[in-house]
């Protein structure tokens, strides 16, 4: 293993106990500026409310997807699995973390791999940074692909994590052109996503422009990879790191509100994954209404699945049964009724979205 790939390995450990001992939930989502109208008198029964969907060809059980986490390192191959198992009881979909480090190391590749031995039938999706994507092109694409016999790749966009990591990549010259060549030349459907600091229209088009079947908005208000990177600073004893401190505390409230960057892309097309601060079944159902497809969680499901399966999969099924709950009150049978289901929106969200309006109205 050579001194890159080591230290890509050990990184990705660093990120897991970050996000488990420190506080790394960062921004304003704006989904608590959200309100579904209720439906005093739904005509439908309780348990008979659907909550499944298709999603790039795929039947899932639910909305609910589990977000891209972890990998890539020895003690993350537990995790990864019982994510898994996870997804392939409940029948929705898993998105692995990063694989550059297995890319870069194949001894680290079983640290995937596992996700598609505990779940032979979830909708999984492999991982690949777009510098990575510039850098090595398509065959690091298919490899990562291949690794976990995955269903689609996720291209991720993380140039506010990788301008305040002491090791980051900081040219993003080309990677469109990459990811439009992907697109073009790949057989399997790309997912364009973001990490935290959110997608706006401009870039939801450039990304459809360049052939990507779905969008992950990976909106502001969730995990915070500036805070993440911040304390890895801190932690570093290399004295140039702690430089990047003030870098990460200045550029904590980078980044567009989950909600407000959902309406932004949902206003370009679809499908939408919904990713950013959603932390219960209330904002999946929110999230559905506004007009996503998938709706991501992380961090709302790895700290119990460190406590094991049962606390994993009640966590799940809460989240699920307060979508189902939000659905009823709603007067939605079906996801596909859930979708035009009026809502209102207020406070400070209002107020972007609707800065946001008078800007395209030419105001």
């Amino acid at each position: 293993m050579t001194e890159k790939t080591r230290f890509t390995s050990s990184r990705k450990l660093d990120h897991l106990r970050i996000c488990l001992e420190e506080e790394v939930e960062h921004g304003f989502s704006g989904f608590s500026d959200v309100h579904l109208v209720h439906c005093a008198l739904p005509d439908h029964n309780l348990s008979s409310v659907d909550t499944g969907i298709r999603f790039l060809g795929h039947r899932l059980q639910s909305p609910l997807f589990i977000a891209a986490m972890t990998g890539g390192h020895p003690g993350t191959r537990e995790v990864n699995r019982l994510l898994a198992k996870a997804a392939g009881h409940f029948g929705i979909g898993f998105g692995v973390g990063s694989q550059r480090a297995a890319l870069e190391n194949p001894e680290l590749e079983d640290t995937y791999s596992v996700v598609r031995d505990e779940a032979p039938d979830a909708f999984i999706v492999a991982n690949l940074g777009i510098v990575q994507l510039r850098d090595h092109g398509i065959e690091w694409a298919e490899r990562a692909v291949s690794m976990i016999e995955a269903d689609a790749l996720a291209v991720h966009l993380n140039f506010l994590q990788e301008a305040i990591q002491p090791e980051g990549d900081h040219d993003a010259s080309g990677c469109l052109q990459a990811l439009t060549e992907l697109c073009n030349d790949f057989s399997y459907p790309v997912i364009v996503k973001e990490t935290g600091s959110g997608i706006s229209a401009d870039t939801a088009r450039l990304a459809w422009g360049a052939g990507a079947k779905a969008i992950d908005t990976g909106g502001w208000g969730g995990t915070s990879w500036a805070a993440i990177e911040g304390i890895r600073a801190l932690e570093s004893k290399n004295p140039d790191d702690k430089k990047l401190i003030s870098r990460s505390n200045r550029f904590a409230d980078w980044g567009i509100p989950s909600v407000v960057s959902l309406c932004e892309v949902a206003s370009t097309g679809g499908p939408v994954i919904a990713t950013g601060g959603l932390r219960n079944g209330l904002d999946i159902a929110k999230a559905v209404a506004l007009g996503a497809d998938l709706c991501g969680m992380a961090l709302p499901l790895l700290k119990p699945a460190l406590h094991g399966e049962d606390e994993l999969f009640e966590t799940i099924e809460t989240y699920t049964q307060e979508l189902t709950v939000a659905m009823f009150l709603t007067g939605s049978g079906r996801i596909a009724d859930l979708k035009s289901a009026k809502l209102y929106i207020t406070g400070r969200t209002r107020e972007i979205l609707n800065s946001l309006m008078e800007e395209y109205n030419g105001y």
